[in-house]
């Protein structure tokens, strides 16, 4: 999974709690949403059995432990992350700048507040945040202080677009995720009495959010005295992209011409970008190529309409003519414009790619993330075709995430048998070669994922082109070594999975390593799926720059697996090796460095411009998840080629959100 992965739960979240602070009475909540509402109703106040997985195999907290995760909400306000607030000296005739304040935490949060006047911009009928959201119709002259706020109402609010309102209610901070994702907060007026004075009033016109408006700074460096929160800091909207997308919380905005950089996802979703050449790359994207290229153009699409009507959009289409509704911050994206009039969408024709067969001489290795494939998908004809003619059946495979015999059944089966004849078969049935297989069944539960799935990595090899070096011995808890025959390296057991009892592979997946022969020359390659980016914070957190606490297990992988194979290297000086897989992190990340260190290996994605490296779209961040990495003899040469061919992560019909690599070389 990516970041980027990135707060890292899964789209439901947990339950509402709230949260008194004895001296100043903030209210905090974490509330059970979708993003959409497309699904039944939520109840606020029901504890939700989340899903205990996320794509990329991080275990979630057990019921138990979100709700107490949940509990932990009151941590918003502790002192690593406290704001000094004024009270108001009367909390009973305010406007609505005045709820919303010049810092990211309402001066009035968890005070009752009295006929705040507004018109209705928007309402949102479904899912467990029903509401509205108001505007004042006389703005202020303070850039920093919204003129917009949504109100809570639990149930179908009864008023309509163009009311004019006057609310009565508590002021309150939800924090989307709760504390624990690091989230900023939503400010809102909950328990409302709401009395309609008029309605068929204009709506206050939307304020244009485009190249001009949104700054080229991402955020603000957070208090160090508070943690690395931004939440106490004045806004400086016309400095940074995320006070300037604050300033303008619960108000009317519009969006014009907007190219799509994330296409339409399950949740009836996209991203756009308003910074048309922001890191652009050919096929319509927005590359995330460094930690400081947050690219502030990105902005996520809802609509309050219904979901037929939503576009169904791939990366490079164009929304034509204005996007409008209100400002949202949500857990899934943060900022994010809910529509009530979506553009004309507009197709650019974005098509699969193909990338070129192997020559005779060239050995074509290849790693394809399949997402969770068991017997029971739907999915197999569409992989095998994208295996024989979108890679030109590449000579090796690394598989990840390939399931048990019953998926995500949980009841003890490990074995993947089923699974990969069906999809052998089907690759035979689209037109290619009869491949061969090799891997290791992981301990029942041992190695994450979606409980009950097992998922693994397998080597895919066509017999016909590259032969398979079989040592037995190989099990799920067996470590390959190194050793000499010959006065070349070979392993001890192939297959063999590489240091499995470290502890750095708990509840993740451990290297499978295994050695080829292609045309009289041995290749060595390391499949990997490392540990997801699940747990992050994301790109909006209240906390800047956000915490990567994931980095600290895949740190601890890649250490092991690079000293594995420095200890091939160091016994034969030029073998050729091939770390490969879903790494789960950046080109440039500290994890990619340690994995290279002393020239050991070498990312070669890095090969390719700046603007091509991408195998993952997330948020709207084209980025570097899926890697080859080779040898210096591979290296070397510079006889060899990578492709990272895009057939899944820029379409809103894909079969993996991932995008599959493919290395060419002569060994």
């Amino acid at each position: 999974m990516a970041e980027t992965l990135t707060s890292g739960v899964t789209r439901q979240e947990i339950t509402r709690v709230e949260v008194w602070r004895t001296s100043v009475h903030w209210v905090f909540y974490a509330r059970c949403r979708r993003p959409t509402g497309r699904t039944p109703h939520v109840p606020r106040t029901t504890l939700v059995p989340a899903p205990t997985y996320v794509p990329g195999g991080i275990p979630l907290p057990s019921n138990k432990s979100a709700r107490l995760a949940a509990l932990t909400v009151a941590a918003v306000c502790s002192a690593a992350s406290t704001v000094a607030l004024t009270a108001p000296a009367h909390a009973d005739s305010v406007r609505i700048h005045d709820i919303q304040g010049s810092t990211r935490i309402s001066p009035y949060a968890g005070k009752q507040v009295t006929d705040v006047a507004g018109i209705v911009t928007g309402v949102r009928t479904y899912g467990s945040s029903k509401g509205f959201w108001i505007q004042d119709a006389q703005a202020d002259d303070d850039p920093a202080t919204s003129d917009g706020v949504f109100v809570f109402t639990s149930s179908a609010p009864k008023v309509a677009v163009g009311d004019s309102v006057l609310v009565s209610g508590t002021v309150a901070e939800y924090v989307p995720g709760g504390a624990s994702s690091g989230n900023q907060s939503l400010t809102e007026i909950t328990k409302p009495t709401i009395t309609v004075v008029s309605s068929g009033n204009a709506v206050p016109a939307a304020k244009a959010i485009d190249a001009k408006s949104v700054p080229a700074a991402y955020s603000p460096q957070g208090d160090s005295s508070a943690g690395g929160s931004v939440n106490g800091l004045t806004l400086e909207p016309a400095k940074y992209a995320l006070d300037y997308y604050e300033s303008l919380e619960g108000e009317n905005v519009q969006v014009a011409d907007t190219r799509v950089v994330g296409a339409t996802d399950p949740y009836t979703e996209l991203w756009v970008t308003v910074k048309p050449w922001e890191h652009r790359n050919r096929r319509g994207g927005t590359v995330y190529g460094s930690y400081d290229s947050q690219n502030t153009g990105r902005i996520q699409i809802q609509s309050l309409g219904k979901t037929a009507d939503f576009p169904v959009a791939n990366v490079g289409d164009v929304l034509q003519g204005a996007t409008a509704g209100p400002l949202d911050y949500n857990q899934f994206g943060g900022y994010t414009l809910i529509a009530n009039q979506i553009g004309t969408l507009k197709s650019a024709g974005l098509e699969r790619e193909t990338t070129r067969k192997q020559s005779r001489g060239e050995l074509a290795v290849a790693t394809y993330n399949v997402e969770n494939l068991d017997p029971s998908d739907a999915t197999f004809a569409q992989h095998a075709s994208a295996i024989v003619n979108n890679l030109q059946s590449p000579d090796i495979v690394s598989l990840e995430e390939i399931q048990d015999n019953n998926g995500a059944k949980n009841d003890g089966t490990v074995a993947a048998d089923q699974t990969m004849q069906k999809l052998i078969d089907a690759i035979v049935a689209a037109g290619g070669p009869t491949y061969d297989w090799r891997s290791i069944d992981p301990v029942d539960k041992a190695d994450g994922g979606e409980p009950g799935g097992n998922i693994r990595q397998v080597f895919l090899f066509n017999p016909e082109r590259v032969s398979f070096t079989d040592r037995a011995g190989g099990d799920a808890t067996t470590a390959a070594g190194v050793t000499k025959v010959r006065g070349k390296a070979a392993l001890t057991v192939s297959p063999g999975r590489i240091d499995p009892a470290n502890a750095a592979f708990t509840n993740s997946r451990k290297p499978l390593a295994g050695e080829f022969v292609f045309r009289g020359k041995t290749v060595f390659v390391i499949a990997n799926h490392l540990n997801s980016k699940g747990g992050d914070q994301g790109l909006t957190s209240q906390y800047q720059p956000p915490a990567r606490s994931s980095e600290v297990q895949r740190h601890a992988q890649v250490t092991a697996l690079h000293a594995f194979v420095k200890e091939i290297l160091d016994t034969q000086k030029n073998a050729d090796v091939i770390a490969l897989g879903d790494i789960n992190d950046f080109e440039f990340s500290d994890t990619v460095k340690i994995l290279e260190g002393d020239g050991v290996l070498w990312s070669a994605i890095k090969s390719l411009p700046k603007s091509e490296r991408y195998s993952y779209v997330y948020q709207g961040n084209a980025q570097t998840l899926d890697q080859i990495l080779v040898s210096p003899s591979i290296r070397r040469d510079c006889d060899f080629e990578y492709d990272s061919v895009h057939i899944n992560a820029e379409f809103n019909d894909q079969i993996s959100d991932h995008d599959p690599q493919v290395l060419r070389f002569r060994p």
